[in-house]
């Protein structure tokens, strides 16, 4: 980046048009307004060429082909560059209705391509959201399978290389806060692979539909000007060679149900990736996990010595962004006044953003990953100092050997109790008239003897 370009950026309202634009530059090609331009191209032309097979218009002019026909056509979202952009914005700033100025583009490009007899087929029946809606599918489609399942792929990649370096570190848990069963470090990352994958599978599987059926989506005008074609078919058959699903019931509008079961996927995601955030910062809140000093980088103007996990803390502030808006896109998009209103239209154009604060929040996580490391000699320090946890397996073995009251007499001997230990326990429990008569004294005692708090682990799926 050259000097003009740092000082542009600095200039830029927008974080993700300024400060972070490196991390989600990608998203230019599918979320920008030339990336809807381009989709909107794209679509006109594809419904074009399927118009003219559905039809049966002649295309026998040139000598050309029907293959280097459609080659001709496509040629024009193929190519399609910064000129085009100008051009259809110059057409734009007169019409002002930029699907309209798509139009006009293409009608354009069709007499410069001596194709002027199939002018009045370009943008046939259709209205402006049918356009507009397969547009924005396509872009969200192509995003989230080319960039965000990527990245999210490559941080899962990431926390499994985890779970297997940290597989064998036993630890000490926390439920509210306060020590609990034993466990080890890789499995309790692994919960969060385990909760993405899930996720993931859902994104992966997501049929994106859209809109695509005239003006107010009963193929009104396609009817009555050839109403011997089952225009419902031609409509069914487009979008699918598109690679999506049509809606079969809409108004002028999608239905936009489809885009908020996305978003509410893509919420979940954020959010799993935001409990992950947290628990890595309170891990290295409380040493178990250590960041690697990069020497040039400085954690505080005044206090020399702080190495603060702020690529944890980036990642949650805008996958909570990401979530706070996907949430209003989910509850907005779906309702709308009567057969249509334009507030779904400028609320649309936010997409992009959503997408790009949670791709930062994902390539924060992947930085952070790459400095942190486990602290072993603290956790198996606190791991041994914390034998009290070993209460629930006391009370356990007594349960089984059908002792009464067991949990109670073990509750009594741990709470508030800074003297415990299993040796402390076992002196205790000989003390019992209940210990001393059971026919299993000995096993007993020996079983709570030989507790180990590293070795009360439990059992887990094989994962790594």
């Amino acid at each position: 980046m050259d000097d003009d370009e740092i000082v542009d950026k600095c200039h830029n309202i927008s974080p993700i048009d300024g400060r972070y634009y490196k991390k989600v530059s990608k998203f230019s090609y599918y979320f920008s307004e030339a990336g809807l331009m381009y989709y909107r191209c794209k679509v006109e032309i594809e419904y074009l060429i399927n118009l003219i097979k559905f039809l049966k218009l002649d295309i026998t002019f040139n000598n050309n082909t029907q293959y280097s026909f459609e080659q001709k056509l496509r040629n024009i979202y193929t190519t399609f560059d910064d000129e085009s952009i100008l051009a259809i914005k110059k057409i734009e700033a007169e019409t002002n209705h930029d699907v309209k100025a798509v139009e006009i583009y293409l009608r354009h490009k069709l007499t410069d391509y001596k194709m002027e007899h199939l002018l009045e087929y370009i943008h046939f029946g259709l209205t402006s959201q049918d356009v507009n809606s397969t547009s924005y599918v396509l872009s969200m489609k192509q995003a989230s399978e080319t960039v965000i399942l990527p990245e999210l792929t490559i941080l899962k990649l990431q926390i499994i290389e985890k779970c297997k370096q940290w597989g064998n570190i036993a630890m000490i848990t926390k439920t509210h806060g306060q020590p609990a069963s034993p466990s080890v470090l890789g499995k309790e990352m692994y919960v969060f692979v385990d909760r993405l994958n899930k996720q993931m599978n859902t994104l992966i599987n997501y049929q994106y539909t859209t809109k695509f059926g005239g003006a107010i989506g009963n193929f009104n005008s396609h009817q009555v000007a050839f109403p011997n074609s089952d225009w419902i078919k031609f409509g069914n058959d487009f979008i699918e060679s598109m690679e999506l699903k049509r809606n079969q019931f809409t108004t002028q509008i999608d239905i936009y149900d489809n885009y908020a079961e996305l978003f509410d996927n893509l919420k979940r995601i954020s959010t799993i990736l935001i409990d992950f955030a947290r628990d890595i910062w309170i891990y290295i809140s409380n040493n178990y996990l250590v960041q690697k000093c990069v020497k040039e980088e400085v954690g505080s103007s005044t206090m020399p010595h702080k190495i603060n996990p702020i690529n944890f803390e980036n990642a949650e502030g805008n996958l909570m962004l990401a979530i706070n808006m996907l949430e209003f896109l989910s509850r907005k998009l779906p309702i709308s006044r009567l057969q249509r209103d334009l507030t779904d239209s400028t609320v649309l154009r936010n997409i992009g953003m959503v997408f790009s604060y949670l791709l930062i929040g994902i390539k924060s996580l992947q930085n952070g990953l790459k400095t942190i490391d486990a602290n072993v000699p603290l956790i198996q320090q606190e791991l041994r100092g914390n034998e009290i946890v070993l209460a629930e397996a006391v009370q356990s073995i007594l349960r089984r050997e059908g002792i009464p009251n067991s949990y109670n007499m073990i509750k009594d001997l741990s709470r508030n109790n800074q003297l415990f230990s299993i040796n402390f326990v076992v002196e205790k429990l000989q003390q019992y008239e209940c210990i001393k008569n059971h026919s299993n004294k000995d096993k007993i005692i020996k079983e709570i003897s030989d507790l180990r708090v590293e070795k009360y682990i439990g059992v887990m799926p094989a994962i790594y």
